[in-house]
């Protein structure tokens, strides 16, 4: 398990923020070398702390489309290779683990409800999933 100190935290934070900044400018605002910060995110994707890097899109733009939550239970131990596998899913956008009778909690958005239908199919084929219960979002009140 990786220990992250103020400089990984820091880098994370500026990640989140810009998952594109090259590494000369992520070395600039850290203020150490690039070759630091090369070194740094290798650590971290090698060690799995940081599982890659994607773009954040303003959930006001498009369509409105579909939004739901749902809660999924994995069978036995296979929980890491369910969440591997969920992660690729370009509809999820978040995932959560939970306690309780479910294992997992994802947040899904699909464009009508034809793809959400897809989607739905889509994480219930997944390997381990054994059950899952899905609530669409309506409104936010």
């Amino acid at each position: 398990m990786h220990v992250f100190d103020e400089l990984d935290r820091q880098l994370i934070a500026i990640l989140r923020e810009d998952g594109r900044a090259p590494v000369a400018k992520l070395a600039a605002i850290l203020n150490v070398s690039r070759a630091t910060v090369q070194n740094r995110l290798d650590r971290l994707l090698d060690s799995g702390a940081v599982l890659g890097f994607t773009i954040r899109a303003r959930e006001d733009h498009g369509p409105d489309g579909v939004h739901a939550i749902m809660m999924i239970e994995v069978s036995g131990k296979s929980t890491t290779s369910v969440i591997r596998k969920l992660r690729g899913l370009p509809e999820l956008r978040q995932l959560h683990s939970t306690n309780g009778k479910w294992d997992l909690v994802a947040q899904l958005t699909a464009i009508n409800l034809t793809d959400f239908d897809r989607v739905l199919r889509d994480v219930r084929g997944v390997d381990g999933i054994t059950n899952s219960e899905t609530s669409i979002l309506l409104s936010s009140v």
